[in-house]
């Protein structure tokens, strides 16, 4: 049993010492992952506190076929498309924003989004990059997120999406398409090799 499996059943035991130590472990994963999907450093550390909870509750069904960081993945994955969702919902009812805090949703949506892990001098691309990712079909966006930016093996996205390896790569091809195509309109030619 791995430590972080033993891990697991201390804390659906009840015990603080090891859900903390879990944390340690997981949360700047938690974090890098939600804010690739949201681009707002608020509602990442939302989803932190919202998978913990999570993980606290659920510990004691947690299975061994999946791995503990397969297992926190597909939980962080699965609550930032939920909020994402919420957000596009607020957008397409936009009569309904004042009621439910339509300044906070408008401060957030015309905030540049800047990525921790980007260097300064290539803030500028991957502003963009990160914009057009927004655009693409969620389980696009997933597989690319987890695989080029999370930098995760290809298996293991397969395993966080509950996919086959075969439908990670294609969900790839036409994510890399999908960007291909829609970053020429900010570098017209650029990827036309």
């Amino acid at each position: 049993m791995s430590v972080e499996n033993d891990l697991l059943a201390k804390i659906a035991q009840g015990d603080q010492r090891a859900f903390r130590e879990f944390y340690d472990r997981f949360s700047s994963r938690v974090y890098n992952t939600a804010i690739s999907y949201l681009q707002h450093a608020e509602d990442a550390e939302e989803i932190v506190q919202d998978v913990f909870l999570e993980i606290h509750r659920s510990a004691g069904t947690f299975r061994l076929e999946a791995g503990p960081g397969t297992w926190v993945y597909r939980i962080t994955v699965n609550k930032s498309l939920d909020l994402l969702r919420k957000r596009k919902a607020k957008k397409r009812f936009g009569f309904v924003l004042p009621l439910f805090g339509a300044e906070e949703t408008a401060s957030k949506e015309t905030t540049e989004f800047i990525h921790p892990g980007v260097l300064l001098e290539n803030r500028e691309d991957a502003g963009i990059l990160f914009r057009v990712i927004d655009t693409l079909p969620d389980q696009q966006k997933t597989a690319f997120i987890l695989s080029y930016i999370e930098e995760l093996p290809r298996q293991e996205v397969a395993d966080i999406m509950e996919v086959t390896l075969k439908s990670v790569e294609g969900l790839l091809l036409r994510a890399k398409n999908n960007l291909r195509s829609r970053l020429d309109k900010y570098y017209p030619g650029r990827g036309k090799k």
